[in-house]
This record gives structure tokens, C-alpha cells and sequence, in this order.
């Protein structure tokens, strides 16, 4: 008895504390369906979760809202057992009808845009979602589908919040960043208790968190999560020397100032690899016209610049990768030339085609391709006589986007090639990609993953994040029709030889066809503060992939 006493004790000291993080964006909303966002959903995915879940360490699938599942002989059925005694933050029970409802009346509902509808599409058919009884779902898919048990991490929202609001086709606008707080019902760890525009996004331990520790203790331990809302990563940075922050995710440029801080400052570095996050530039090659003025989205002109693949060659043999990673990120980067991380393991292909930093060539590829300074005004031309000229986007928030893109712009200028560089809150940068499509050319990232067909949405032909060309009705160019072929039939292969193979295949064409034009890989580093026990970063889960069951120390609290 004294012993269970003693445990009892130990545990109670677990609890409490808070955890304070920060963030370079406001959300846009706090609804993970139309979410395409990180400074979004990295606070709805700490409130809402699925049926499985990637384990951060062994990147195994694991159970989690669904304690088991069946699947029969020929893939097609999978039958998932729902946890007994789930309830949502609000204390409504979860069941079996809040799984029907995430998928039949939110993901294949096509009034609502969402990125998950490209994942879990098969050649266009979609699957069968049905109740059994209370506590057990099937799906039936109409072929085989590969990831799908990874694919099952999608978040369940909660039907008895929501089915008014589809029903009145007014979901797209339903949890908004304007919402109260108390609406928003989960079955996460975590609740959200308030948000402040442009300054704190604030949650609370859910104690009616379903997941209990090895030992029995009801799981979350901390009990506030804070995100403070910063201007830049530069801002973010000096917040966490100043100690205002438990974490900062650190740039190579970041390391020769916090390195000899480590000891003294009371944080240890991680250094994990390359990290899954990309930067790369993408021109705007959509070739519809707005919907109200019947005008181009792009100018006929500058279409026809970025949609032949010379000139995005040129620009590819334009960026110094080498002088991206020595003078921004102290040589703790990766040039990236897949569409994959090193880091993504299995499916990762090294052996694409590299555009070596060479303006020689880049300048030869241009002449050929008809780009000429035919006035000798420095300012190279067109066959038409066209200045060649752009506007070049990126976020504002990131130091280290805004610098690779002056390095860029530096060496474009010297080909002859006039760019005018504007700078953007994420959010409003986000906008244009996804929706007013009025750009020119951009300087982004994607987060990056281990399964490729989770970035159907960007690389299928009509997927809501095709960021060149969004949403087409058919397959514009031959290679794009092939990768469509390639997702459609790799997510239904069964055999992983087989299925690295089609992937391959789709990395060797992104690299040759350039509809993005990678620039690097940056480490995967973070700093986090010495208060928390049962830390265990990885590369792909970072610092707090098992949030959950992480407790902050009793002398830090």
C-alpha cells in the first residue's frame, strides 16, 4: 500500500506548468478541413486527432482513436474498433457517426475545399463510409490503397457541432479565428481557450482526455499551451535567448549565436538532419482567367516565359545553393533537389537531375530560348521585344526565405533578368496561391512527409495546392498527366519495391520538368529549455511529437 502511495505521489508532481511556443502567422481559422496552413494547423493538431497515428520514433502506425481494425484478404474492407468511452472535450460522446460524418458530409462534400479529398480520392472514386453500430466504422475502398492506415491520422470533427452548419452550407466559414473558443470541440489533449490577434493563441489541458500514461496517470501533464504570435523567426529567436520561450527552431545563421549559450542558458540543441521542410520557387503557369473579369490570371507574356521549361532551366542553373547554405545557414544545410528529403527515408531518390549554379549556361540556355538584351539596356528581352520582368513573392515573417530570395534576385538581375521582390504576411502570401491566384512567381515551402501520396494535393493535376496550375480539368502537359498516373497507381500497390519505383519515376520527372525549383534543405535543429522530462526528439516527430505524456519538472514550475 505504501508503495502505491508513493507512486501516487510521484505522479501527482507530473502535473501542472505551462509550455510556451511561438509562432511568425496568425491562424487563419481553427478548422482543420479547409486548414492549408501551418500557423493553422499546428494548434488544430493539437486539439482534434484520428483514428491512427505515426509513432515520432519508430514512424510505425499506431492506434489511437480506433483501438484495432480488421482488413480483409483482398485489402478492400477495413473494419476499425472505436475506443470505448471517448468523449469530446464538451463531454458528448465520440462514436462511430462523427467518423461517417468527417468523411460522407466534410471530405467528399465537394461545396467544401479541402486538401484531404485529393488524398483520399483513388482515381477519382472515393470510399465507402458506413456505421456499424456505435462503436465500429467500415470502409470500403474501391481499390487498393496502400497508406491507408497512415491516412487514417485525419482528424474526426464532431458531428453533433457541426451537421447544422453543412447542412446550411455554411461550414467554410464555421470556427473561424472570430469563433468562441468553447465551440470549438475536440478530442485531443489540449482545448483551446482564447486567441488574440497578433499577439497569443492560448490552450488548456482537456480533462477529458481519453489517453492515460503506461502507469495509469490521466494524460496531458502540462497544463497551458501558450503560442505568442511574433512579427519574424528573428524576433522568435531573441524571445528565446531573452528566455520568453521553452522552444526555438534554429537556422544555421541562428547557431554561432546560441551554441555558446548552451550551457549557461539553461536549453539543450538538437540537431536531427535534414529537415522535411522545403524552399523552393514556383512560377505561376495557370492559364485560366478570373472568374469576374474574364481577364488572364497571368499575363500572356509572362506565361509563355514561365511555361517553357528553358527559361526555368536558366533559373535553376542561377541559384547558388552553396551560398544559400555558407552565408544564411553556416553550412548546416542541404542543397535539396528531389522532391523528397533525404530524411523521408525509403522513398527518398537521390538520383535526379541537378542544375549545377553556373550563369554561363544559365545565360547560353536563355539566348537560345530567344531571351536577348536587344537594346543594351542590361535588361534581357524577348522574341517580342518584351522586357523580361517579374515580381517575386515571399513571406515576411521568414528572415530566411527573404534572404534567399535577394541572393536570387542578385543573380537573376546579373542573367539580365529584372525582379521586383515583394514581401508578405504568410496568410495574405497563402491567399494568392490559393485562391486569387495573382502572382507572378513565389518563394515558398511545403512541411515535407514520409509518404509521398500524402502530397497528392500538390502534385495531382486538379489538387487544391498544384500551386503552378491549380485545379485543371484535364492534365495540361504529358509529364503532368504521368504523374497523375504515377499517384493513382502507387497509392493502389501493394509491394514496396514496386511502389519506390513509381515514386522514383516521379522525382526523376519533377527534377527534369521544374514546375518547382528547389533551393535548400536547412538542418533540422531545435533549442528546447531544460524543464521538461520525457523529452525524445526525432527527426520527424521534432521536440514534441509524444506532447501528451511530456511533464514539465516540479523545480520549474
Amino acid at each position: 500500500m505504501n508503495s502505491v502511495l508513493a507512486q501516487l505521489a510521484i505522479s501527482s508532481e507530473k502535473y501542472g506548468g505551462q509550455i510556451v511556443l511561438a509562432t511568425t502567422s496568425d491562424p487563419r481559422s481553427f478548422n482543420p478541413i479547409v486548414a492549408q496552413e501551418t500557423s493553422t494547423t499546428g494548434v488544430t493538431s493539437l486539439i482534434f486527432e484520428g483514428l491512427t497515428r505515426t509513432n515520432g520514433i519508430t514512424l510505425e502506425v499506431e492506434p489511437n482513436l480506433a483501438e484495432s481494425w480488421q482488413v480483409s484478404e483482398d485489402g478492400l474492407s477495413w473494419v476499425f474498433h472505436l475506443r470505448p468511452g471517448v468523449l469530446w472535450s464538451d463531454g458528448k460522446p465520440f462514436g462511430a457517426d462523427d467518423v461517417v460524418f468527417t468523411f460522407n458530409d466534410l471530405i467528399y462534400n465537394e461545396k467544401i475545399p479541402t486538401s484531404a479529398r485529393d488524398a483520399f480520392t483513388v482515381e477519382g472514386k472515393i470510399f465507402k463510409v458506413e456505421k456499424i453500430d456505435d462503436l465500429t466504422v467500415r470502409f470500403t475502398l474501391p481499390l487498393k490503397f496502400a497508406p491507408f492506415l497512415r491516412a487514417m491520422s485525419q482528424e474526426i470533427l464532431p458531428k453533433h457541432k457541426l451537421h447544422s452548419a453543412v447542412a446550411q452550407e455554411k461550414f467554410n466559414f464555421t470556427w473561424g479565428i472570430d469563433s468562441d473558443p468553447k465551440e470549438i470541440v475536440g478530442t485531443g489533449a489540449y482545448m483551446l481557450t482564447g486567441y488574440l490577434p497578433g499577439q497569443r493563441v492560448v490552450l488548456e489541458r482537456n480533462p477529458r482526455y481519453w489517453k492515460k500514461s503506461k502507469t495509469g496517470e490521466q494524460l496531458p501533464f502540462i497544463s497551458e499551451i501558450i503560442y505568442i504570435i511574433v512579427q519574424s523567426q528573428d524576433t522568435l529567436f531573441l524571445k528565446f535567448i531573452d528566455g520568453e520561450l521553452d522552444y526555438c527552431p534554429i537556422r544555421g545563421m541562428d547557431y554561432p549565436l546560441l551554441k555558446p549559450k548552451e550551457g549557461k542558458g539553461n536549453f539543450r540543441i538538437y540537431n536531427t538532419g535534414a529537415d522535411f521542410g522545403s524552399n523552393f520557387i514556383v512560377f505561376n503557369q495557370n492559364r485560366g482567367l478570373h472568374p469576374r473579369t474574364r481577364e488572364p490570371f497571368v499575363e500572356p507574356k509572362k506565361l509563355a516565359w514561365f511555361t517553357n521549361l528553358e527559361f526555368r532551366k536558366a533559373v535553376a542553373h542561377a541559384i547558388d545553393k552553396k551560398r544559400i547554405i555558407d552565408i544564411l545557414m553556416n553550412g548546416l544545410g542541404y542543397p535539396q533537389d528531389s522532391s523528397l528529403s533525404p530524411s523521408s527515408g525509403f522513398f527518398y531518390d537521390a538520383n535526379v537531375v541537378r542544375y549545377d549554379y553556373d550563369l554561363v549556361k544559365a545565360e547560353t540556355i536563355l539566348s537560345n530560348a530567344g531571351f536577348v538584351d536587344r537594346n543594351a539596356d542590361g535588361i534581357l528581352e524577348d522574341a517580342h521585344g518584351n522586357r523580361l520582368e517579374f515580381n517575386l513573392y515571399t513571406n515576411s515573417g521568414s528572415n530566411e526565405r527573404l534572404q534567399i530570395a535577394y541572393i536570387i534576385r542578385h543573380d537573376l538581375e546579373r542573367l539580365g533578368i529584372k525582379v521586383n521582390f515583394v514581401a508578405l504576411e504568410f496568410n495574405n502570401l497563402v491567399a494568392k496561391l490559393t485562391s486569387d491566384y495573382a502572382w507572378d512567381a513565389i518563394i515558398i515551402g511545403l512541411t515535407g512527409g514520409i509518404e509521398p501520396h500524402f502530397g497528392k494535393n500538390v502534385w495531382a493535376s486538379n489538387g487544391q495546392l498544384h500551386m503552378w496550375y491549380p485545379g485543371q480539368e484535364k492534365p495540361q502537359t504529358l509529364w503532368e498527366k504521368r504523374i497523375d498516373e504515377i499517384f493513382d497507381a502507387g497509392v493502389q500497390e501493394l509491394d514496396a519495391q514496386k511502389r519506390k519505383a513509381l515514386y522514383d519515376e516521379w522525382q526523376m520527372i519533377v527534377s527534369k520538368e521544374l514546375p518547382v525549383i528547389y533551393t535548400v534543405l536547412g538542418a533540422n535543429m531545435f533549442a528546447v529549455r531544460n524543464k521538461f522530462g520525457n523529452l525524445h526528439p526525432s527527426s520527424y516527430g521534432g521536440a514534441f511529437h509524444n506532447l501528451e505524456e511530456i511533464y514539465i519538472r516540479k523545480e520549474y514550475r
